[in-house]
C-alpha cells in the first residue's frame, strides 16, 4: 500500500512577490550570515575600486615629466612633481630619485624592495572577496540539507503521512539558501577576478616606472667621477751621467 504521503491539504498561497526580510525569515538563520558576507563583500570592492582608481595614472605622460627633470638633473624639482601623485608608482620613482648616489646594483635593489612593500597594499582585502565567494556556495548547501532534514522530520513526526504543506517550509528554506548563496558568490567571483587584473596592471606599471628611472639615472654623468684627456706616454733616454772618478782610473791606468 502507498502511503499517503503528499496527500491533499490546504495550502497557504505562496506570495508572488517577498521582500529581502521575508526572504531571510524563510530561509533562516544561514541567510543572515549570507547578508553579511555580501555587506562585507559590497564594502571591499567599493573600497578597493576607490584605492586603485587613486594609484592608477598616466604612467607614461607622469615619466616623460619626471624623466625630463632628471635629465635635467633637476632633482628638487621632479622630487616636488612626484610629491603632488599619489600611489605605488610614484613612491618606487620618488625613491629612486633619493637613491640615485647609490651604485646601479644597490639602487636597483633598493627599488626593487620598495615596489615589493607595495604590493601587499595593493592586495590587501582582496583574498576577502576569494574566501566569500567560495563559502558563500557551501553555506547555501549546508542551507540546502538543513531544509531538506526538516522536511524528512515532519515525515518522521507523521508517520508518514506529511502533507506537502508541511513538507514546503523545509523545502522553501532549502531553495532559497541554495539560491541565496549562488548569488552572493557569483559577484563575488567577478569581483576578485577584476581587482586581481587591476593589481597586475598596477604592478606592471610599477615595474616599467622603476626600471626606466634606473636606466635614466644610471645614465646621467656622474658628478664624483672627473674625466681626464688621455695622453699617450713619451718615453725620453736616459741622461748619461759621468762619474769622474771613474774617469781619472781610466788616465792613471793607461799612463
Amino acid at each position: 500500500m502507498i502511503l499517503p504521503l503528499f496527500a491533499q491539504t490546504n495550502l497557504a498561497p505562496i506570495e508572488e512577490k517577498m521582500g529581502l526580510f521575508q526572504m531571510m525569515q524563510r530561509g533562516g538563520p544561514l541567510m543572515v550570515i549570507l547578508f553579511v558576507c555580501s555587506v562585507v563583500a559590497l564594502g571591499v570592492f567599493i573600497e578597493r575600486l576607490l584605492y586603485y582608481k587613486r594609484s592608477q595614472m598616466n604612467v607614461s605622460e607622469f615619466l616623460a615629466g619626471v624623466l625630463a627633470l632628471v635629465r635635467r638633473q633637476s632633482y628638487a624639482e621632479a622630487i616636488s612633481r612626484c610629491e603632488e601623485g599619489h600611489g605605488p608608482i610614484v613612491s618606487v620613482v620618488r625613491t629612486a630619485i633619493y637613491k640615485r648616489h647609490l651604485p646601479p646594483t644597490e639602487l636597483r635593489e633598493v627599488v626593487r624592495e620598495i615596489a615589493q612593500l607595495e604590493i601587499p597594499h595593493l592586495e590587501a582585502n582582496v583574498s576577502l572577496l576569494g574566501t566569500i565567494g567560495y563559502v558563500a556556495p557551501l553555506l547555501g548547501l549546508l542551507g540546502t540539507v538543513n531544509g531538506m532534514i526538516q522536511a524528512f522530520i515532519q515525515v518522521n513526526k507523521t508517520n508518514g503521512t506529511a502533507s506537502v504543506g508541511d513538507l514546503s517550509q523545509g523545502i522553501y528554506s532549502a531553495l532559497i539558501t541554495s539560491a541565496a548563496g549562488l548569488t552572493v558568490a557569483i559577484p563575488c567571483f567577478i569581483a576578485h577576478n577584476y581587482l586581481a587584473a587591476r593589481v597586475h596592471a598596477i604592478v606592471a606599471d610599477m615595474e616599467r616606472a622603476g626600471i626606466e628611472t634606473i636606466h635614466t639615472l644610471t645614465d646621467l654623468p656622474r658628478k664624483d667621477v672627473i674625466t681626464v684627456p688621455f695622453t699617450p706616454a713619451v718615453t725620453t733616454p736616459a741622461p748619461l751621467v759621468v762619474d769622474p772618478m771613474a774617469d781619472k782610473e781610466s788616465k792613471s791606468k793607461s799612463a
